[in-house]
C-alpha cells in the first residue's frame, strides 16, 4: 500500500496557488488537501497547475450553506460537484449540522451514497465539531443505520468533545478505525482540537496516543488490501494554533506540519 502525505492548504490561502503547490513539492509532500476555487476559470487554472507540479488531491468540501435540511442538501450536491472536478483521491466533506435531527443526518449521508454512486467517487465525511459525527456517540448512531458509511478520522475534535481520550468510547473508536478513508493528522488534548507543538517532550503522551490511532488503521487498510491511503498533517493557524497575549502564533505552522510528515514517515510508513 502506498502512503500518500499531503499539504493542507488552510493558514496558506494568501500564497498565490502556484507558490503554493511549488512550496509543498519542495517539502516532498505528495499531494494537497484543499478546497476548489469557486471561480470556473480559477479551477480551471487550479486543476491545470495541479497535473503541471504532479500533486495528488484530497478535495475537501466545507462550503455547503443551508439551515435547514433541503438547503443544505441542495447546497451540499452542488459544492459535491465542485469538489470532484480535479479527480481527487477522495472528496473530503464537512457534512451537515450538528443539530439536524438523526434522520436529517442520515438523509445527508443518503445525499453522499447517491452521488458517491453515480459518479464513481469516494465521499468521506469527516469528525469534526459542529457536523455530522462531531462526537463518538452521535457518529455509533449513524454507523449503526449506515453501515457502508465512510469516514475522515480527525480523532482530535472526539478527544476535544468529551474531554477525553475516548476510554468511554472504544466501541465507536473501533467503528471509526474500521470506517477511516482518509487521515487528519492532528493532535488534540481533552481542552482542545490541537496542542501547541508536538515536538516538545510535555506533549508526547498525547502524541503517542494519536500515533497508535493512526497506526491501527493503516494496519486495517494494508490488510484490506488498498494500493492508496492519505493522511494530512493538519495543525492549523490560530484560533487552532496557540497564540500569545497579543494573537501571534507561539511555533510555525508549516515547521510544525513538516514536522509531521517527517514523523508519519518514521513511525508509520513500515507498516504499509
Amino acid at each position: 500500500m502506498q502512503l500518500k502525505i499531503l499539504c493542507p492548504q488552510w493558514g496558506h490561502e494568501h500564497l498565490p496557488i502556484e507558490d503554493f503547490f511549488l512550496k509543498v513539492r519542495e517539502a516532498g509532500y505528495d499531494g494537497v488537501d484543499t478546497w476548489m476555487p469557486e471561480n470556473k476559470s480559477e479551477r480551471k487554472r487550479f486543476i491545470r497547475l495541479l497535473r503541471e507540479y504532479g500533486l495528488s488531491i484530497v478535495s475537501h468540501q466545507h462550503q455547503a450553506k443551508g439551515n435547514s435540511i433541503v438547503e443544505f442538501c441542495k447546497s451540499f450536491e452542488y459544492y459535491l460537484n465542485i469538489s470532484m472536478e480535479c479527480e481527487p483521491i477522495v472528496i473530503n466533506s464537512h457534512s451537515g449540522r450538528d443539530y439536524f435531527t438523526l434522520d436529517e443526518q442520515l438523509t445527508v449521508i443518503d445525499t453522499a451514497e447517491y452521488f458517491s454512486i453515480k459518479n464513481n467517487i469516494r465521499i468521506a465525511h469527516e469528525t469534526h465539531r459542529g457536523r455530522i459525527g462531531f462526537s463518538p456517540g452521535n457518529a455509533m448512531d449513524i454507523f449503526k443505520r449506515r453501515p457502508a458509511v465512510k469516514i475522515t478520522a480527525d480523532i482530535s475534535h472526539w478527544v476535544c468533545v468529551t474531554e477525553s481520550y475516548l476510554e468511554n468510547f472504544q466501541e465507536s473508536l473501533s467503528e471509526a478505525i474500521l470506517r477511516a478513508e482518509h487521515v487528519h493528522a492532528r493532535v488534540g488534548f481533552t481542552q482542545g482540537p490541537q496542542i501547541p507543538d508536538p515536538r516538545i517532550p510535555f506533549w508526547q503522551k498525547e502524541v503517542e496516543f494519536f500515533l497508535n490511532i493512526w497506526r491501527k488503521i493503516l494496519t486495517y487498510q494494508a490488510k484490506l488490501g488498498a494500493t492508496v491511503f492519505t493522511v494530512t498533517p493538519e495543525f492549523g493557524p490560530p484560533p487552532y494554533m496557540w497564540t500569545n497575549a497579543k494573537g501571534r502564533p507561539l511555533e510555525s505552522q508549516w515547521d510544525i506540519n513538516v514536522f509531521m510528515k517527517e514523523l508519519i514517515k518514521a513511525r508509520l510508513t513500515i507498516i504499509v
